[in-house]
Protein backbone atom coordinates (compact mmCIF):
# COMPACT_ATOMS: atom_id res chain seq x y z
CA UNK A 1 0.00 0.00 0.00
CA UNK A 2 1.48 3.28 -1.05
CA UNK A 3 1.96 6.18 1.66
CA UNK A 4 -0.24 8.69 1.88
CA UNK A 5 0.83 11.55 0.47
CA UNK A 6 0.77 14.88 1.97
CA UNK A 7 -1.95 17.46 0.23
CA UNK A 8 -0.14 20.41 -1.02
CA UNK A 9 -1.15 23.90 -0.04
CA UNK A 10 -3.07 25.00 -3.04
CA UNK A 11 -3.60 28.32 -3.88
CA UNK A 12 -7.67 28.77 -4.39
CA UNK A 13 -9.25 30.39 -7.65
CA UNK A 14 -11.51 32.48 -6.07
CA UNK A 15 -8.49 34.02 -3.83
CA UNK A 16 -5.52 34.49 -1.76
CA UNK A 17 -4.49 31.19 0.03
CA UNK A 18 -5.66 31.38 3.31
CA UNK A 19 -5.24 28.80 6.23
CA UNK A 20 -8.59 28.89 7.77
CA UNK A 21 -12.08 29.47 6.19
CA UNK A 22 -13.00 32.81 5.97
CA UNK A 23 -15.28 34.15 8.50
CA UNK A 24 -17.94 36.18 6.43
CA UNK A 25 -18.31 33.47 3.26
CA UNK A 26 -21.09 35.63 2.14
CA UNK A 27 -18.84 38.89 1.41
CA UNK A 28 -16.41 38.10 -1.79
CA UNK A 29 -14.27 41.41 -2.15
CA UNK A 30 -12.84 42.71 -5.29
CA UNK A 31 -10.13 45.31 -5.58
CA UNK A 32 -9.89 47.45 -7.93
CA UNK A 33 -6.24 47.64 -9.24
CA UNK A 34 -6.00 50.58 -11.70
CA UNK A 35 -5.32 53.70 -9.47
CA UNK A 36 -4.28 51.32 -6.43
CA UNK A 37 -1.31 50.01 -7.66
CA UNK A 38 0.06 46.26 -7.40
CA UNK A 39 2.00 46.49 -4.45
CA UNK A 40 -0.93 48.36 -2.33
CA UNK A 41 -3.68 46.13 -3.88
CA UNK A 42 -1.64 43.17 -2.33
CA UNK A 43 -0.70 44.89 1.46
CA UNK A 44 -4.43 45.41 1.45
CA UNK A 45 -5.43 41.67 0.44
CA UNK A 46 -3.09 40.48 3.14
CA UNK A 47 -4.72 42.87 5.77
CA UNK A 48 -8.56 41.40 4.53
CA UNK A 49 -7.67 37.95 4.92
CA UNK A 50 -5.59 37.92 8.24
CA UNK A 51 -9.01 39.09 9.34
CA UNK A 52 -11.08 36.46 8.37
CA UNK A 53 -11.93 37.99 5.09
CA UNK A 54 -12.20 36.62 1.22
CA UNK A 55 -11.14 38.42 -0.80
CA UNK A 56 -10.95 37.63 -4.83
CA UNK A 57 -7.87 37.82 -7.44
CA UNK A 58 -9.77 38.00 -10.06
CA UNK A 59 -13.35 39.59 -11.13
CA UNK A 60 -16.13 37.39 -11.58
CA UNK A 61 -19.70 36.73 -10.62
CA UNK A 62 -19.59 35.74 -7.40
CA UNK A 63 -17.89 39.58 -6.14
CA UNK A 64 -20.29 41.31 -3.74
CA UNK A 65 -18.05 44.19 -3.03
CA UNK A 66 -15.94 45.99 -5.22
CA UNK A 67 -13.73 48.60 -3.55
CA UNK A 68 -11.36 51.48 -4.86
CA UNK A 69 -9.14 54.22 -4.64
CA UNK A 70 -9.18 57.57 -6.00
CA UNK A 71 -12.39 56.79 -8.39
CA UNK A 72 -15.42 58.69 -9.12
CA UNK A 73 -18.61 57.75 -9.16
CA UNK A 74 -18.70 58.07 -13.31
CA UNK A 75 -15.09 55.99 -13.76
CA UNK A 76 -16.59 53.40 -10.98
CA UNK A 77 -19.70 52.69 -13.46
CA UNK A 78 -17.50 53.10 -16.82
CA UNK A 79 -14.92 50.39 -15.11
CA UNK A 80 -17.69 48.22 -14.07
CA UNK A 81 -19.64 48.43 -16.80
CA UNK A 82 -16.53 47.15 -18.96
CA UNK A 83 -16.76 43.90 -16.60
CA UNK A 84 -20.31 43.52 -16.35
CA UNK A 85 -20.63 41.44 -19.89
CA UNK A 86 -18.06 38.98 -19.35
CA UNK A 87 -19.00 38.05 -15.95
CA UNK A 88 -23.07 38.26 -15.28
CA UNK A 89 -24.02 39.27 -11.71
CA UNK A 90 -25.19 36.66 -9.59
CA UNK A 91 -28.93 36.20 -9.80
CA UNK A 92 -28.94 39.74 -11.42
CA UNK A 93 -27.99 41.09 -8.45
CA UNK A 94 -24.72 43.87 -9.35
CA UNK A 95 -21.97 44.29 -7.05
CA UNK A 96 -21.97 47.48 -4.45
CA UNK A 97 -19.27 49.70 -6.21
CA UNK A 98 -17.40 51.19 -3.18
CA UNK A 99 -15.00 53.45 -1.95
CA UNK A 100 -11.79 52.86 0.05
CA UNK A 101 -12.84 54.31 2.95
CA UNK A 102 -15.97 51.24 3.57
CA UNK A 103 -13.08 48.66 3.59
CA UNK A 104 -10.61 50.89 5.99
CA UNK A 105 -13.94 51.20 8.06
CA UNK A 106 -14.25 47.65 8.09
CA UNK A 107 -10.86 46.41 8.63
CA UNK A 108 -11.13 48.69 11.67
CA UNK A 109 -14.05 46.77 12.95
CA UNK A 110 -13.17 43.58 12.12
CA UNK A 111 -16.35 42.67 10.33
CA UNK A 112 -17.66 43.86 7.07
CA UNK A 113 -19.83 47.30 7.76
CA UNK A 114 -23.28 48.01 6.67
CA UNK A 115 -22.72 50.18 3.62
CA UNK A 116 -23.62 53.40 3.42
CA UNK A 117 -24.50 56.19 1.19
CA UNK A 118 -21.03 57.52 1.64
CA UNK A 119 -19.35 54.65 1.03
CA UNK A 120 -21.16 54.54 -2.36
CA UNK A 121 -19.78 55.49 -6.06
CA UNK A 122 -23.00 54.77 -7.63
CA UNK A 123 -24.18 58.66 -6.44
CA UNK A 124 -21.77 61.35 -6.75
CA UNK A 125 -22.04 62.69 -2.99
CA UNK A 126 -21.23 66.40 -2.03
CA UNK A 127 -17.87 66.21 -0.69
CA UNK A 128 -17.05 67.92 2.70
CA UNK A 129 -14.55 70.61 2.17
CA UNK A 130 -11.05 70.13 3.90
CA UNK A 131 -8.84 72.70 5.90
CA UNK A 132 -7.13 74.30 3.62
CA UNK A 133 -3.41 74.04 3.24
CA UNK A 134 -1.37 75.59 5.77
CA UNK A 135 1.44 77.80 5.14
CA UNK A 136 5.00 76.41 6.51
CA UNK A 137 8.08 78.01 6.48
CA UNK A 138 10.98 75.50 5.43
CA UNK A 139 13.14 75.84 8.79
CA UNK A 140 11.80 74.68 12.33
CA UNK A 141 13.26 77.60 14.01
CA UNK A 142 10.91 79.80 11.65
CA UNK A 143 7.49 77.77 13.20
CA UNK A 144 6.30 77.23 16.86
CA UNK A 145 6.56 74.39 18.02
CA UNK A 146 4.80 73.38 20.95
CA UNK A 147 5.60 70.64 23.21
CA UNK A 148 1.53 69.03 23.15
CA UNK A 149 0.52 68.92 19.41
CA UNK A 150 -2.12 67.96 17.28
CA UNK A 151 -0.18 64.81 14.83
CA UNK A 152 1.63 62.68 17.58
CA UNK A 153 1.24 59.23 16.17
CA UNK A 154 1.74 60.23 12.73
CA UNK A 155 5.11 62.03 14.11
CA UNK A 156 6.02 59.54 16.10
CA UNK A 157 5.94 56.71 12.93
CA UNK A 158 8.44 59.82 11.13
CA UNK A 159 10.57 59.67 13.91
CA UNK A 160 10.89 56.08 14.20
CA UNK A 161 12.00 55.59 10.65
CA UNK A 162 14.39 58.50 11.31
CA UNK A 163 16.23 56.57 14.04
CA UNK A 164 16.01 53.67 11.49
CA UNK A 165 17.65 55.39 9.13
CA UNK A 166 20.46 56.80 11.67
CA UNK A 167 21.23 53.75 12.49
CA UNK A 168 21.74 52.26 9.19
CA UNK A 169 24.16 55.60 8.46
CA UNK A 170 21.93 57.20 6.11
CA UNK A 171 21.79 61.04 6.94
CA UNK A 172 19.74 61.58 4.14
CA UNK A 173 16.38 59.70 5.10
CA UNK A 174 17.52 60.30 8.79
CA UNK A 175 17.10 63.98 7.78
CA UNK A 176 13.98 63.68 5.67
CA UNK A 177 12.30 61.85 8.19
CA UNK A 178 13.36 64.11 10.73
CA UNK A 179 12.50 67.10 9.36
CA UNK A 180 8.50 65.80 8.28
CA UNK A 181 7.74 64.68 11.24
CA UNK A 182 9.17 68.44 12.58
CA UNK A 183 6.54 69.69 10.15
CA UNK A 184 3.69 67.84 11.45
CA UNK A 185 4.41 68.80 14.94
CA UNK A 186 3.99 72.37 14.18
CA UNK A 187 0.80 72.23 12.14
CA UNK A 188 -2.17 73.95 14.02
CA UNK A 189 -4.70 71.22 13.77
CA UNK A 190 -4.91 67.33 13.13
CA UNK A 191 -4.28 65.83 10.09
CA UNK A 192 -6.99 63.96 8.85
CA UNK A 193 -6.79 63.57 4.49
CA UNK A 194 -3.44 63.93 2.85
CA UNK A 195 -4.13 66.40 0.54
CA UNK A 196 -3.66 68.46 3.89
CA UNK A 197 0.00 67.95 3.25
CA UNK A 198 -0.08 69.12 0.05
CA UNK A 199 2.53 72.22 -0.19
CA UNK A 200 4.25 71.64 2.92
CA UNK A 201 8.01 70.99 2.93
CA UNK A 202 9.89 68.72 3.39
CA UNK A 203 7.18 65.75 2.68
CA UNK A 204 8.26 63.85 0.21
CA UNK A 205 6.62 60.82 -1.75
CA UNK A 206 8.09 58.37 1.04
CA UNK A 207 6.39 60.49 4.01
CA UNK A 208 3.67 60.76 2.59
CA UNK A 209 2.83 57.26 1.66
CA UNK A 210 3.81 56.61 5.26
CA UNK A 211 0.90 59.07 6.33
CA UNK A 212 -1.19 57.64 3.83
CA UNK A 213 -1.23 54.40 5.17
CA UNK A 214 -1.59 55.73 9.04
CA UNK A 215 -4.52 57.70 7.61
CA UNK A 216 -6.49 54.59 6.25
CA UNK A 217 -6.09 51.49 7.76
CA UNK A 218 -4.29 53.40 11.17
CA UNK A 219 -1.20 51.06 11.08
CA UNK A 220 2.07 51.46 8.12
CA UNK A 221 3.27 48.18 7.60
CA UNK A 222 7.25 49.73 7.18
CA UNK A 223 7.25 51.05 10.56
CA UNK A 224 5.41 47.97 11.90
CA UNK A 225 8.65 45.75 10.73
CA UNK A 226 10.91 48.35 11.76
CA UNK A 227 9.56 48.14 15.48
CA UNK A 228 9.72 44.56 15.54
CA UNK A 229 13.05 44.06 13.98
CA UNK A 230 15.84 42.47 15.73
CA UNK A 231 18.52 45.06 14.62
CA UNK A 232 16.50 48.12 15.81
CA UNK A 233 15.63 46.69 19.42
CA UNK A 234 19.57 45.44 19.74
CA UNK A 235 20.88 49.49 18.25
CA UNK A 236 18.51 51.23 20.45
CA UNK A 237 19.65 49.50 23.43
CA UNK A 238 23.31 49.71 22.82
CA UNK A 239 23.30 53.32 21.82
CA UNK A 240 21.50 54.10 25.48
CA UNK A 241 24.76 53.20 26.69
CA UNK A 242 26.62 56.34 27.67
CA UNK A 243 29.36 56.66 25.90
CA UNK A 244 28.43 54.20 22.64
CA UNK A 245 27.38 55.61 19.27
CA UNK A 246 26.15 53.91 16.35
CA UNK A 247 29.38 53.02 14.60
CA UNK A 248 30.52 50.95 18.11
CA UNK A 249 26.69 49.66 18.29
CA UNK A 250 26.67 48.38 14.92
CA UNK A 251 29.91 46.85 14.81
CA UNK A 252 28.81 45.37 18.20
CA UNK A 253 25.78 43.75 16.40
CA UNK A 254 27.92 42.38 13.55
CA UNK A 255 30.06 40.83 15.81
CA UNK A 256 26.74 38.72 16.86
CA UNK A 257 26.12 40.73 20.20
CA UNK A 258 22.50 41.10 20.95
CA UNK A 259 22.19 41.63 24.91
CA UNK A 260 23.80 43.87 27.68
CA UNK A 261 24.18 40.52 29.54
CA UNK A 262 26.60 39.54 26.25
CA UNK A 263 28.54 42.99 27.09
CA UNK A 264 28.62 41.92 30.64
CA UNK A 265 30.60 39.40 29.07
CA UNK A 266 33.32 40.94 27.48
CA UNK A 267 34.34 43.52 29.16
CA UNK A 268 37.38 43.88 26.96
CA UNK A 269 35.34 45.79 24.25
CA UNK A 270 34.73 48.34 26.16
CA UNK A 271 36.34 51.75 26.87
CA UNK A 272 36.52 52.78 30.60
CA UNK A 273 33.17 54.70 29.46
CA UNK A 274 31.37 52.72 27.86
CA UNK A 275 32.08 50.01 31.25
CA UNK A 276 30.45 52.73 32.76
CA UNK A 277 27.81 53.08 31.31
CA UNK A 278 26.61 49.79 30.79
CA UNK A 279 27.28 49.41 35.20
CA UNK A 280 24.69 52.37 35.57
CA UNK A 281 22.59 51.85 32.39
CA UNK A 282 19.44 51.13 34.52
CA UNK A 283 20.17 54.00 36.98
CA UNK A 284 20.73 56.09 33.75
CA UNK A 285 17.76 55.05 31.78
CA UNK A 286 14.99 55.45 34.71
CA UNK A 287 13.32 58.64 33.61
CA UNK A 288 14.18 62.02 35.76
CA UNK A 289 11.28 64.62 36.93
CA UNK A 290 11.30 67.95 36.91
CA UNK A 291 11.64 68.30 40.70
CA UNK A 292 14.85 65.98 40.74
CA UNK A 293 16.17 68.26 38.18
CA UNK A 294 15.59 71.24 39.90
CA UNK A 295 17.10 70.12 43.15
CA UNK A 296 20.15 68.41 41.08
CA UNK A 297 20.38 72.55 39.67
CA UNK A 298 20.56 73.72 43.30
CA UNK A 299 23.33 71.38 44.21
CA UNK A 300 25.20 72.25 40.86
CA UNK A 301 25.09 75.91 41.44
CA UNK A 302 26.28 75.71 45.45
CA UNK A 303 29.25 73.56 44.42
CA UNK A 304 29.80 76.26 41.43
CA UNK A 305 29.83 79.18 43.83
CA UNK A 306 32.45 77.84 46.07
CA UNK A 307 34.82 77.25 43.01
CA UNK A 308 34.00 80.03 40.85
CA UNK A 309 31.38 82.77 42.29
CA UNK A 310 29.64 85.04 39.61
CA UNK A 311 29.15 81.60 37.11
CA UNK A 312 25.67 81.12 36.28
CA UNK A 313 23.89 77.11 36.02
CA UNK A 314 21.38 76.98 33.73
CA UNK A 315 19.17 74.04 33.43
CA UNK A 316 18.70 73.20 29.16
CA UNK A 317 17.68 70.89 27.47
CA UNK A 318 13.49 68.99 27.73
CA UNK A 319 13.36 70.71 30.93
CA UNK A 320 13.41 74.03 29.64
CA UNK A 321 11.32 73.41 26.95
CA UNK A 322 8.52 72.37 29.38
CA UNK A 323 8.88 68.87 29.61
CA UNK A 324 8.34 67.13 32.88
CA UNK A 325 10.65 64.06 32.69
CA UNK A 326 13.76 63.17 30.86
CA UNK A 327 16.47 60.89 30.60
CA UNK A 328 19.02 63.60 31.18
CA UNK A 329 19.85 66.68 33.12
CA UNK A 330 21.61 68.90 31.00
CA UNK A 331 22.86 71.63 32.82
CA UNK A 332 25.77 74.80 31.57
CA UNK A 333 27.98 76.57 33.58
CA UNK A 334 28.73 79.85 31.82
CA UNK A 335 30.79 82.46 33.58
CA UNK A 336 30.18 86.53 32.54
CA UNK A 337 33.65 86.47 31.65
CA UNK A 338 33.80 84.28 29.65
CA UNK A 339 30.50 85.76 27.95
CA UNK A 340 31.96 89.07 27.08
CA UNK A 341 34.74 87.63 25.59
CA UNK A 342 32.85 85.24 23.31
CA UNK A 343 30.49 88.44 22.84
CA UNK A 344 27.86 86.27 23.75
CA UNK A 345 25.95 85.82 27.92
CA UNK A 346 24.50 82.81 29.35
CA UNK A 347 21.28 83.83 28.09
CA UNK A 348 21.35 83.10 24.75
CA UNK A 349 22.44 79.28 25.72
CA UNK A 350 19.14 78.45 24.57
CA UNK A 351 20.22 78.51 21.02
CA UNK A 352 23.19 76.13 21.60
CA UNK A 353 21.29 72.93 22.44
CA UNK A 354 21.92 70.24 20.33
CA UNK A 355 17.74 69.46 19.49
CA UNK A 356 16.36 69.46 16.25
CA UNK A 357 14.90 73.06 16.55
CA UNK A 358 18.74 74.22 17.45
CA UNK A 359 20.14 72.61 14.32
CA UNK A 360 17.93 74.03 11.99
CA UNK A 361 18.71 77.29 13.46
CA UNK A 362 22.43 76.76 12.83
CA UNK A 363 21.44 76.08 9.31
CA UNK A 364 18.99 79.15 8.54
CA UNK A 365 21.98 81.08 9.73
CA UNK A 366 24.53 79.59 7.67
CA UNK A 367 22.26 79.11 4.07
CA UNK A 368 19.91 81.83 5.03
CA UNK A 369 22.48 84.75 6.40
CA UNK A 370 25.83 83.68 5.65
CA UNK A 371 26.21 83.31 9.25
CA UNK A 372 27.83 80.67 11.49
CA UNK A 373 26.31 79.77 15.24
CA UNK A 374 28.11 77.88 17.00
CA UNK A 375 29.45 77.42 21.10
CA UNK A 376 31.31 80.73 20.58
CA UNK A 377 28.79 82.88 19.14
CA UNK A 378 27.21 84.28 16.17
CA UNK A 379 29.88 85.21 13.66
CA UNK A 380 30.17 86.92 9.65
CA UNK A 381 32.48 85.47 7.96
CA UNK A 382 33.36 87.67 5.54
CA UNK A 383 33.34 90.86 7.97
CA UNK A 384 35.35 88.47 10.04
CA UNK A 385 33.21 89.79 12.96
CA UNK A 386 31.65 88.31 15.97
CA UNK A 387 27.99 90.16 16.99
CA UNK A 388 27.57 91.32 20.41
CA UNK A 389 24.61 89.81 21.98
CA UNK A 390 23.16 90.18 25.32
CA UNK A 391 19.92 87.80 24.87
CA UNK A 392 18.32 85.43 23.02
CA UNK A 393 15.90 87.89 21.56
CA UNK A 394 19.30 89.51 19.83
CA UNK A 395 20.41 86.41 17.83
CA UNK A 396 16.74 85.97 16.80
CA UNK A 397 16.82 89.58 15.77
CA UNK A 398 20.60 89.53 13.88
CA UNK A 399 19.11 86.93 11.92
CA UNK A 400 15.55 88.50 11.21
CA UNK A 401 13.36 85.70 12.81
CA UNK A 402 10.43 85.94 15.05
CA UNK A 403 11.46 85.73 18.64
CA UNK A 404 10.06 82.08 20.19
CA UNK A 405 10.50 81.18 23.46
CA UNK A 406 11.62 77.95 24.78
CA UNK A 407 8.71 76.42 24.76
CA UNK A 408 7.84 76.66 21.39
CA UNK A 409 10.65 74.84 20.04
CA UNK A 410 10.01 71.36 20.71
CA UNK A 411 10.74 70.87 16.65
Amino acid sequence: MLPKQRRARVRSPDGPASSSPPRFPGVAIYLAEPRMGRSRRAFLTRLAVSKGFRVLDAYSSEVTHVVMEQTSAEEASCWHGGRAAAASPRGGTRPALLDISWFTESMAAGQPLPVEQRHRLEVAMPRKELPSPVRMPPYACQRPTPLTHHNTGLSEALEVLAEAAGFEGSEGRFLSFRRAAAVLKALPSRVSALSQLQGLPHFGEHSCRVVQELLELGVCEEVERVRLSERYHTMKLFTGIFGVGVKTADRWYQDGLRTLDSLHKQPQRLTQQQRAGLQHYHDLSTPVQRPEAEALQQVVEAAVACVLPGATVTLVGGFRRGKLQGHDVDLLVSHPQEGREAGLLPSVIGCLEKQHFQRELRRFSRKERGLWLNSHGLFDPEQKMLFHVASEEDIFRHLGLEYLPPEQRNA
